[in-house]
């Protein structure tokens, strides 16, 4: 499927499709290529895409960005007016005019105010549904190998945070690392650092000790102790702008039974999980979601299914690609997942009384069967080299 298909097909009832946007916009990047932090306008016509944006990136997109023409804001504007809302207008105006459109699709969070503005310069303008999920949630080989080198930086975090784990010793109940109490704060840096050196970054990382961790998105803080479970979920970015998303828990000492026992059905929920994905694409998010709730409520634990507010709280896994969720779901409505489609899968128990155990891979759904691009090894206690 081409990147713009969904955009194509807009052109049966519309003159153009219009997107404004920046490098935090996913759809934009996937249709250009082309990562800018300012704002820049992407039009799509018969005559096919531009992209226009300031003298500063200008030369760059020329040589960069996957457009059929890119064109300066100087054509249209006169001064740098970054920021000026009526001079967007303008320019947008000047765009639209120059190719007879009136008619005109635009993103669900495309600016009121210039959707406004347009109309009363007496276009039509619809908001309408992402024309580039469908094509973003099937990746081809290009696309899973840029998160494959996500995914190899992910692990490399996550033998970091394990090798300093395995490594800490207890006093009095916390751990420390070369005479120094180990903290979140502490283990969540070198994770970074080891990200850094392989080309991702991160807005954050999980690193969840304790009672807080019954909290499945709660970023973790302060002194890691001895004998209660630690979640370490990371999901970077890459250079490339696809994501990657891998959790582990260790326990560093000995975990109690209640734990240990949450951890193994986990880990038994997460096969069943991939019973059902290895049938292959046609197989639907729910499906997979329900072989994890039936593993979970055998034991007696709590399920979405029966909006549990402890036990598994969450869905099963989600998909995984310029964001770091996005379609497909594996929760209870999720629809049938397809050849391509690369998901998390992510079983978990949360208990406020003593924390949470989670464990998550990162896998690719294939025709009859499923790739998983995790290799890094499920265990409860940590060792300090793979």
């Amino acid at each position: 499927m081409s990147r713009t298909t969904g955009v194509e097909a807009l052109l049966e009832e519309y003159d153009a499709y219009l997107h404004v946007g920046d490098g935090a916009d996913s759809d934009l990047y996937y249709l250009t290529e082309f990562s800018v932090p300012d704002s820049v306008v992407y039009l799509y016509t018969t005559e096919g895409s531009t992209l226009v944006l300031s003298s500063l990136e200008f030369e760059r997109a020329r040589k960069e960005a996957r457009v059929d023409r890119v064109r300066n804001t100087s054509e249209y504007l006169s001064g740098d007016r970054r920021g000026d809302p009526e001079a967007r207008l303008h320019l947008l105006n000047s765009l639209l005019g120059d190719r007879d459109v009136e008619a005109v699709a635009v993103p669900r969070g495309f600016s009121v105010w210039l959707a406004d503005g347009l109309r009363d310069k007496g276009y039509r303008v619809d908001s309408v549904d992402s024309p580039v999920e469908d094509a973003r949630r099937s990746k081809d080989d290009g696309e899973i190998a840029k998160i494959q080198k996500a995914q190899e930086a992910t692990e490399a975090g996550l033998e970091k945070a394990e090798g300093m784990l395995a490594a800490a010793e207890e006093r009095g109940g916390k751990l420390y690392l070369d005479d120094e109490v180990l903290t979140a704060e502490r283990v969540k840096t070198e994770i970074e650092v080891a990200l850094l050196h392989r080309r991702c970054h991160l807005e954050d990382v999980i690193v969840a000790c304790g009672e807080g961790g019954a909290d499945p998105h709660w970023r973790g803080e302060g002194p890691l102790k001895a004998g209660e479970p630690v979640i370490v979920d990371i999901f970077p970015r890459h250079d490339s702008g696809y994501h990657a998303d891998t959790t582990r828990t260790w326990v560093a000492g000995e975990p109690s039974g209640e734990v240990e026992e949450a951890f193994d059905v986990t880990v038994e929920a997460m096969e069943a999980a991939f019973e059902v994905l290895e049938e292959g694409a046609g197989v639907s998010g729910e499906e997979v979601h329900d072989a994890v709730c039936d593993v979970y409520e055998s034991y007696g634990h709590g399920t979405t299914r029966e909006d549990a507010t402890e036990g598994f709280v969450h869905s099963t896994g989600h998909g995984v690609g310029l964001d770091v969720h996005e379609p497909p779901r594996l929760s209870e409505g999720g629809g049938e997942l397809r050849s391509g489609d690369v998901v998390t899968v992510e079983p978990g128990l949360y208990y406020q009384s003593w924390g949470g155990v989670r464990v998550e891979d990162l896998l690719v759904v294939r025709e009859n069967d499923f790739e998983n691009l995790t290799e890094y090894p499920v265990a409860l206690r940590p060792v300090s080299s793979r």
